[in-house]
């Protein structure tokens, strides 16, 4: 695995799908950093800026500046993601 790339998940408290994604990645090995959108309107604005979208979870993935962001939580479209950045990880 490359230390370069960089997995972030966007998540709040109590989203039942943010918590299946991080025991995903936590369950693989996968480290991520987690920005916790619960009561911070302005994050929640950030979301809709960069994606049109205000829910959770996102997960972005990527390096140097450029990631590619998931904007549902879809499992196996995660591990397609993780691969296509030359993240690998065993399902």
């Amino acid at each position: 695995m490359s230390s370069s790339k960089k997995v972030v998940l966007w998540s709040k408290t109590g989203c039942h799908f943010c918590g299946e994604v991080k025991a995903f990645l936590t369950e693989h090995n996968q480290p991520f950093e987690n920005i916790e959108v619960q009561g911070n309107d302005v994050l929640r604005d950030v979301l809709e800026v960069k994606y049109g979208i205000r829910h959770v979870p996102v997960i972005e993935v990527g390096a140097n500046g450029k990631y590619e962001a998931l904007l549902e939580p879809d499992l196996e479209k995660l591990v397609e993601l993780l691969v296509r950045q030359d993240e690998v990880i065993v399902v």
